[in-house]
């Protein structure tokens, strides 16, 4: 070890210029030593805070590490096998957090602790004796020049004496000062080197017991394991990079395509169209009113899913449901000056939703499609053939029967059994001597709603005298009331109607009450127009409750079946048997639910046409009136056996006359 430079306690007493000069080089020495230790010190500090926050870290790491498994990932739940090593780290990153902890206390104790008491206490000390000894010199000089100024002549010896004797004091005191003042300089000389060495070695011995004690820990017992995970790395980065390059060579193949597929309408004369699809995706633009004579259009995506017509704005999770398809029709449209729109109207003949694609591959695909959906094909064991039997021109409009209007446009039963031969809405029992299939061909469409015929609605808004939407004035018709023997009102809501095959025999409303309660299901059709269904002698009639119009009205001669459920008593059929201007015949099953128990409405209709076929033989006419009691104004009395609730429904006494 090199020699140490002192000061010389002998030259202390002298105090000389020489002495002073050198005392100034130790005092710089301490000065810089003083600083560099304050920078030392809150270098170790910050790596015993860095420890500290290592610790805190990896306890932060071992929960995270845990919280993986309760994560609820939008793609699945993690791999099993990546959540078990993790948990496995855990307990590896907890028994490091404890050792991290160990060496944060030796780093406090070995490193921070040494440099913090040189610092208060051998630089302080310095410090101190620095101060002191620089009083004492002061003191010192202040005695000498008093002492210098004592006169020659008049010479006083006690106060020689006294100026004497406090240079005396002055002088031993700052003997004194200087004498401890050089020592703790010459000490520090020494003390400095340890200071400095002390703290770094308490540090190394800290990280070498904390590696130490990691490599007796984990080095046997992991190796095995991070030869696994290091393994498994590798394979799952293996996995990437084949992946990687599957997606390099897919991304280059996209690329090269032709330049067609990024062109909208690019092949307009002879696009390659299939007019044979049962479902349908892509971009549309949706026509959206924005005021009396303003619109706008949105591009949405829409697809199909059934029969239904799904919209999905982008970024939404799942599509919506915008348009149900079943006896839809659809057709080209010309709006607002743009190409390739169409619209969808709604089975009751109400404008639905505007469309417009864009192309005309897609234009003309997506009313095929909107075509072959609307038919209910994809309902059938094979779709495509259905679809490619009933494929029609792409502008074709299709319009299921879907009224009471248009029900003398039912097309002949035998020409459903040819074109959808196949098709089958829902799998039915058998019935007695017939299948469901003889009863009601697959794929007929269902009605759902009674619409009011246009004439009747601008009657109703016009005002005044209403005409009678059957060309019957309405003094033809009280007349026609007053005349009929028999009036029996009831209320009713309408289910659904559809033409049958056959009138044989009352399982086909059976069957019919069956396909129309699935289809509602299936759809989730809620609604019901509830009318006023009036019985009489002559025919039966749906009345609107609140206008009184009438809506529609059967023949009773034309009613061929009725019935009620054999199960639920308030549902009701009946099928209604009529020539068609062509020689040809076409029937329809219509079904509806009551207030009141089925058998009364049947039981009013056989009445009515018991009165029709007594009005030819007037002797059982007159044992009819008999059997059956009347009203004061000559009505037939119909059952009054009705139930509580029914009483409730009709609590006025309501008799035969409506």
């Amino acid at each position: 070890m090199p020699a140490v430079d002192k000061l010389l306690l002998e030259e202390a007493l002298q105090d000389s210029p020489q002495t002073r000069s050198l005392l100034s080089v130790f005092e710089e020495d301490a000065g810089t030593l003083t600083e560099y230790t304050n920078q030392l010190l809150q270098a170790m500090q910050r790596v015993y805070g860095a420890q500290n926050e290592m610790c805190l870290a990896t306890q932060q790491l071992s929960k995270q590490l845990l919280a993986y498994e309760k994560q609820h990932f939008a793609l699945g739940k993690g791999d099993e096998e990546v959540i078990s090593t993790l948990h496995y780290f855990s307990k590896v990153v907890d028994e490091l957090n404890i050792l991290h902890s160990e060496l944060a206390k030796q780093l406090a104790d070995t490193m921070v602790l040494p440099i913090i008491q040189f610092r208060e206490k051998d630089l302080t000390e310095v410090s101190t004796l620095k101060d002191l000894f620089g009083i004492a010199s002061n003191e010192h000089d202040v005695s000498m020049a008093k002492y210098s100024r004592l006169p020659k002549r008049k010479e006083n010896e006690k106060l020689k004496t006294e100026v004497a004797k406090e240079v005396a004091n002055a002088r031993r005191k700052q003997h004194l000062s200087s004498l401890q003042y050089y020592c703790a300089l010459n000490a520090l000389q020494y003390r400095k080197r340890v200071a400095m060495m002390e703290p770094m070695l308490g540090y190394t011995r800290g990280q070498i017991n904390f590696f130490k004690k990691g490599a007796e820990m984990f080095s046997k017992r992991m190796d095995s394991f991070l030869s696994s995970v290091s393994d498994m790395v590798q394979s799952i980065q293996g996995e990437l990079e084949a992946e990687a390059e599957k997606m390099r060579v897919s991304q280059q193949d996209l690329i090269t395509v032709n330049e067609s597929v990024y062109t909208p309408d690019s092949d307009v004369t002879s696009p390659a169209i299939n007019r044979n699809l049962i479902q349908k995706a892509g971009y549309l633009n949706l026509r959206n009113k924005t005021g009396l004579v303003t619109t706008t259009w949105e591009r949405l995506y829409f697809f199909t899913q059934g029969g239904n017509l799904m919209c999905q704005p982008r970024g939404a999770v799942a599509g919506g449901l915008i348009q149900d398809l079943d006896n839809c029709s659809v057709m080209a449209v010309d709006c607002e000056d743009r190409r390739y729109c169409f619209q969808i109207t709604t089975p009751t003949g109400k404008a639905g939703i505007t469309l417009q694609a864009e192309s005309k591959k897609e234009y003309e695909e997506w009313i095929c499609a909107i075509n072959n959906i609307s038919r209910q094909i994809y309902l059938t064991d094979n779709p495509e053939a259905a679809a490619i039997k009933l494929n029609q021109t792409a502008l074709q409009a299709v319009t299921p029967i879907t009224s009471f209007g248009k029900k003398h446009e039912v097309r002949h039963p035998s020409q459903n059994v040819k074109n959808m031969e196949n098709d089958k809405i829902i799998p039915s029992e058998s019935a007695s001597n017939q299948e469901s299939t003889q009863l009601i061909a697959p794929g007929t469409p269902i009605q759902f709603d009674i619409v009011l015929p246009a004439m009747e609605f601008l009657d109703q808004n016009r005002g005044g005298r209403r005409a009678n939407p059957f060309g019957e004035s309405e003094d033809s018709s009280k007349d026609e009331e007053e005349d009929s023997l028999l009036q029996q009102m009831f209320i009713v809501r309408f289910l659904g109607s559809m033409a049958v095959q056959s009138d044989a025999t009352s399982e086909v409303i059976y069957e019919a009450m069956r396909q129309v309660l699935a289809a509602r299901a299936i759809h989730n059709i809620f609604r019901m127009t509830e009318s006023h269904l009036m019985v009489t002698s002559k025919n039966l009639r749906l009345i609107d409750p609140q206008t009184q119009v009438t809506r529609t009205s059967f023949d009773l001669p034309t009613v061929t079946q009725f019935a009620a459920h054999q199960d639920n008593r308030r549902l009701i059929g009946f099928v209604v048997h009529l020539s068609e201007p062509l020689g040809e015949e076409s029937m329809s099953a219509y079904v509806f639910e009551s207030n009141t128990e089925g058998e009364k409405i049947c039981y009013a209709i056989s009445l009515g046409k018991e009165i029709i076929e007594a009005k030819k033989d007037p002797e059982a006419l007159a044992q009819l009136m008999k059997s059956v009691p009347f009203t004061n104004d000559g009505k037939f009395i119909l059952l009054n056996d009705e139930s509580e609730e029914d009483g409730a429904a009709r609590e006025e006494g309501e008799e035969s006359e409506a």
